[in-house]
């Protein structure tokens, strides 16, 4: 096999091997959402790619204006549908955040860095949160390679590859704008190091964007979907009470899951003041991003699925002038270049990445471990499934419990799911309304169940005591299932 696939694929079974060893420390599943991509994908295969979507009525996703804005990765899970989907969704997730990674060693190996391949398998012990969401079956790890590979290109000059690359990303998850992000940070660079306007990766990635909005399989609902679901992010992710995700970390949490990450960031900072040389382009370019997604993980801890790579990326880069024994040093780096050899940079940065990796892998199993189990809402799923009409609508008292519920029953339609905000967008009075009767402060809340939401039927988890009680005094509603996760109620006339 010729070297140029050897160590590519040499790597891809590294990062394979590590995310395995995350992924199947437990046989469950690290979050909620993954169960809804795996079984969408899956009807995607047995109806067809644009199917049907009943299942959240009362929400922006209701069936006249669904839009897939994760179209092609759910195309990318299509052949792990066969078989066992928990275990498909698991491998799919080990498999695209092998790609992620070896996407970075790529744009180390473009960039002809010093080591790049030892570089690449640092990402597997920058940060235990970012291994613990590369784990997760979602769009992050794929947007996470288009990233990588959208910055290698600009790097390199290849406008083309990067509208077509940009194009293919608005179809993948809506991330997109990180697209223009990354072009104009890098303008902004060659501005600032150069003292010219350079506009051709803007100028690519812009119409890329443009044209995959338009042409698009879900035009124009992905237009009033796209302004809909990133307007509350942007202005304030967390005034609905949304997932954990959409809320920071506490400085504390932070130098615990992501030390090796900001240790990364510090070293390349040191980089520079070592090397005696000009910021190159690329650095400057990977500094302020590296910056960004900071900014952007100090205000929701989702962005940890880019910072810890891209604060990486910074200190690859500026390393490279004091790791490259090749290249003619400057009297005030000769006798640091003199001592770091090829072989002494290769056992320092292995041993720095054995002690991330050390660090890293066994914290982000623990937290895999702690994950729900896989089975959750099954039981419950399988008695509507059995006992209610097709279609007939489920009133759930936690928007997060759509997706399991979905995973294992297609037979009902549910009140909201993925996103609270898609239920409050969609009717901010009916939304309000369900966050009282969820919170039990609604007396006797069957009548407005059926009137408001024309529910018959009520899934709860055994958590929401407030509406328990409120539930066991209402002569309207009726206990007709239980085991030791959830609760259904029918609604009768009292």
């Amino acid at each position: 096999m010729p070297k140029r696939f050897l160590i590519p694929l040499l790597l891809f079974t590294v990062f394979f091997a590590g995310m395995a060893a995350i992924q199947f420390a437990t046989p469950d599943m690290p979050d909620n959402d993954g169960f809804y991509h795996i079984k969408l994908a899956w009807l995607m295969r047995t109806e067809n790619l644009k199917p049907d979507f009943p299942w959240l009525p009362l929400s922006i996703l209701n069936e006249e204006e669904f839009y897939d804005h994760h179209f092609l990765f759910h195309v990318a899970l299509i052949p792990f549908t066969f078989g066992d989907l928990r275990l498909g969704a698991k491998w799919a997730a080990v498999t695209f955040s092998a790609f992620a990674f070896l996407s970075i060693w790529y744009l180390f190996h473009r960039q002809k860095l010093p080591l790049s391949w030892l570089w690449a398998i640092g990402l597997l012990g920058i940060s235990d949160a970012f291994l613990y969401r590369m784990s997760i079956t979602r769009a992050q790890s794929l947007s996470l390679a288009v990233l990588a590979l959208g910055l290698a290109w600009i790097l390199e000059g290849k406008y083309k590859h990067l509208a077509v690359l940009s194009f293919l990303y608005v179809w993948l998850y809506d991330a997109f704008p990180l697209m223009l992000a990354i072009a104009g940070i890098h303008s902004l660079s060659v501005l600032v190091l150069e003292r010219r306007l350079e506009t051709r990766p803007l100028l690519w990635a812009g119409p890329g964007i443009a044209a995959g909005l338009v042409i698009n399989p879900y035009f124009p609902d992905n237009l009033i979907f796209t302004w809909h679901h990133l307007l509350p992010k942007l202005q304030n992710a967390t005034s609905v009470n949304v997932g954990n995700e959409w809320y920071p970390y506490d400085t504390n949490q932070l130098l615990k899951n992501s030390l090796p990450a900001l240790v990364a960031f510090a070293g390349g900072a040191l980089a520079l003041g070592l090397s005696g040389r000009k910021l190159d382009l690329r650095t400057m370019t990977s500094f302020l991003l590296a910056l960004l997604f900071a900014a952007m993980l100090f205000k929701a801890r989702r962005f940890v699925e880019y910072f810890p790579p891209f604060a990486l990326i910074f200190a690859a880069f500026a390393w490279a002038p004091l790791l490259d024994s090749k290249r003619e040093s400057s009297p005030s780096t000769s006798k640091l270049l003199a001592s770091l050899q090829a072989n002494q940079a290769l056992i320092l940065l292995t041993v720095v990445v054995c002690l991330g990796i050390a660090k890293s892998i066994p914290v982000a199993q623990e937290r895999i471990i702690d994950s729900k189990p896989h089975t959750l809402y099954q039981g419950a799923s399988t008695w509507l499934a059995e006992n209610t009409p097709e279609g007939e609508r489920v009133f759930q008292t936690d928007w997060d419990d759509f997706q399991r519920l979905f995973f294992f029953n297609t037979h009902n339609t549910y009140l909201a799911g993925l996103d609270p905000t898609y239920l409050q967008l969609y009717d901010s009075e009916l939304y309000d309304i369900w966050v009282q009767i969820t919170r039990g402060n609604v007396e006797k809340p069957s009548q407005v169940i059926s009137e408001r939401f024309a529910a018959r039927y009520v899934h709860t988890d055994l958590k929401h005591g407030n509406f328990l009680r409120q539930a066991a005094n209402d002569p309207g509603m009726v206990e007709v299932y239980r085991d030791d996760q959830a609760v259904i109620f029918e609604i009768v006339e009292p």
